[in-house]
C-alpha cells in the first residue's frame, strides 16, 4: 500500500474497530449482568411475597394458599413457577402454573440462605431458579424446615438482551461509519499540504514554476527549503556550466590570439617566453573555470559537516605551505556547529578565504562561525579576518564581479573570492567584504541553513 492516506485510514479503521468492538463487548456484558441481577432481585422478591401470604394450620405449621395474588402462578406455563417442600418431605406445595410439568424446583437449603442457579425444563426451556431455606416453629415450639423455590423462564431476559445487542450494534455501526467519514475528512485535510507539495514538484518537473512557493506546515518547512535548495543547486549547476564554458572561451581568446601573433612575428627565444607566459595563463584560466563548475555541481543539501575540525585542518595545511610567513590562526567556532551541505564546497570556500589571509596577512588570522536566523529561516554566518592591507572599498565589487577578464584581476584575490562568492550564492547566501577589527580585510559569508 503506497498511499499515506490509505495507510492512515486503514490504521485508524483498525483501531476504531478494535476499540468499538471491545467497548461493545464491555457494554453487552455489563447489560447482561445488570439484567440478570434485576431478575434475581425479582425472584428474591417473589420468595418474600410467598412468605408474606403464608399462613398456619391448626398445629402452627406453615401453609401456602392455593390461589396467590400474582396471576402468573395461576396460569399454566406462564413462565413463573413456585414450589415448597418441608417437614422432611411430608408437606409439598406447587403453584398451579406447574400443572402438567414434571419439573422439580426444590433443592434443600440451610435456613436463611438463598441459592441461585440455571436449569432447563423437559422441553429445554432455560429457567433461572432460586431456593431459600426456612425454619418455622409450630405450636409446640419445634422447628420445621422448609425450602421455597421460585423459577422464571429467561426467554424474556434473553429477548431483552438480544434487543439491546441489536440496538447497540446499530448505534455503534452508525457511529463507526460517521467516525470513519470524519477521520477520512480529517486525514484528507491533514495530508493536503503533502498533496500540494507533490503537485508543486510535478509543476517544477514540467517547467511551469522555478521553485516551490507558499506557506507549508512547520513539519514541512525544512523539507521545502531543502527541495528548493536542491532545485537552485541544479539550476545553478546548469547556469554555471554554461557560464563557465562561455567564460573559458572568452578568456582563452586573448592568449590564443597572442600565441598566433607571436608565431608569425617573434623569434624563437621570444616565442618561447611568450609561449610559457600564455600557457601559464591558460592553465590558470582552465583551473579557475573548473573550480567554479565543480563548486556549482557538488552542493548536496542534507550532508552535514562539522565546521571547526575542517577549519583547523585547513589552518595546519596552510601553515605548512606558508611556513615562511608565520600566521597565528584564532578559531572562534563552537565545536558542535555544523554546515548542511557538501564538505568539498565548504573546504573550497574557507580554503580560498583563509589562503588570502595567509598571503596578505601580517601574522594574524581570525576565523569565526555562528548560527542565526532571519525571515527566510536558519542561517550560518562565517567570517575570515586578517591584519593585512585590506581591500579598498572601490575595488570590493570589482574583485567579485562576474565576467571580468582574468588578467585584469588582482592576483590572489580575484579568483579565490569569485569562487567563494559563487559557492555562497549556490547555498542561498552572499559574500561581503569589509574592514576587520584586526586592521585588514574581513570577508563575511552568509549561508542558508
Amino acid at each position: 500500500m503506497r498511499s499515506i492516506h490509505a495507510r492512515q485510514l486503514l490504521a485508524a479503521s483498525l483501531v476504531l474497530v478494535i476499540f468499538l468492538g471491545l467497548g461493545a463487548l464491555a457494554l453487552d456484558q455489563a447489560f447482561k449482568r445488570s439484567a440478570e441481577q434485576a431478575l434475581r432481585e425479582r425472584l428474591q422478591a417473589q420468595v418474600y411475597a410467598l412468605l408474606g401470604v403464608a399462613d398456619e394450620d391448626p398445629l402452627g405449621r406453615m401453609r401456602l394458599p392455593q390461589a396467590l395474588p400474582d396471576p402468573q402462578y395461576s396460569k399454566p406455563d406462564s413462565g413463573l413457577y413456585a414450589e415448597v417442600i418441608g417437614e422432611q418431605g411430608r408437606y409439598r406445595w406447587r403453584s398451579f402454573s406447574l400443572v402438567g410439568r414434571a419439573l422439580r424446583l426444590v433443592e434443600p437449603q440451610p435456613a436463611g440462605q438463598f441459592r441461585f442457579d440455571r436449569i432447563q425444563d423437559a422441553a429445554g426451556e432455560p429457567l433461572l431458579r432460586v431456593n431459600f431455606g426456612l425454619s418455622w416453629e409450630d405450636d409446640r415450639g419445634e422447628p420445621l424446615d422448609y425450602t421455597l423455590a421460585v423459577a422464571q423462564a429467561t426467554r424474556g431476559l434473553d429477548a431483552e438482551i438480544d434487543a439491546f445487542r441489536t440496538r447497540l450494534l446499530q448505534w455503534l455501526g452508525g457511529v463507526s461509519l460517521l467516525l470513519l467519514l470524519v477521520q477520512g475528512a480529517v486525514l484528507g485535510w491533514s495530508l493536503r499540504p503533502l498533496r500540494r507539495l507533490a503537485a508543486d514538484l510535478r509543476r517544477v518537473e514540467a517547467g511551469e514554476i522555478a521553485a516551490i512557493d507558499g506557506r507549508f506546515p512547520r513539519e514541512l518547512e525544512r523539507v521545502v527549503r531543502n527541495i528548493n535548495a536542491l532545485i537552485r543547486s541544479g539550476q545553478a549547476s546548469r547556469d554555471r556550466y554554461r557560464n563557465s564554458l562561455g567564460d573559458l572561451a572568452h578568456s582563452l581568446k586573448t592568449p590564443l590570439t597572442l600565441l598566433r601573433g607571436a608565431a608569425d612575428e617573434e623569434d624563437g627565444q621570444a616565442l618561447r617566453a611568450t609561449l610559457d607566459e600564455q600557457v601559464g595563463r591558460m592553465d590558470q584560466i582552465i583551473q579557475y573555470q573548473l573550480k567554479r563548475a565543480a563548486a556549482a555541481g557538488e552542493g548536496r543539501p542534507g550532508s552535514v559537516v562539522t565546521i571547526r575540525p575542517l577549519v583547523e585542518r585547513l589552518a595546519r595545511t596552510l601553515q605548512k605551505v606558508y611556513r615562511e610567513r608565520p600566521i597565528a590562526v584564532d578559531c572562534e567556532i563552537d565545536p558542535a556547529l555544523r554546515f548542511f551541505g557538501d564538505q568539498a564546497d565548504l573546504m573550497e570556500l574557507l580554503g580560498n578565504l583563509m589562503e588570502n589571509g595567509f598571503k596578505y596577512g601580517r601574522g594574524q588570522l581570525r576565523v569565526r562561525a555562528a548560527s542565526g536566523e532571519d525571515a527566510t529561516g536558519p542561517r550560518l554566518l562565517l567570517s575570515v579576518e586578517d591584519n593585512g592591507p585590506g581591500i579598498p572599498p572601490e575595488d570590493r565589487d570589482t574583485v567579485l564581479r562576474r565576467g571580468m577578464r582574468l588578467d585584469q584581476r588582482v592576483a590572489g584575490q580575484g579568483i579565490g573570492l569569485s569562487v567563494a562568492a559563487g559557492i555562497a550564492e549556490l547555498y542561498g547566501g552572499r559574500l561581503q567584504i569589509g574592514d576587520s577589527e584586526l586592521g585588514g580585510a574581513a570577508v563575511r559569508v552568509t549561508l542558508s541553513g
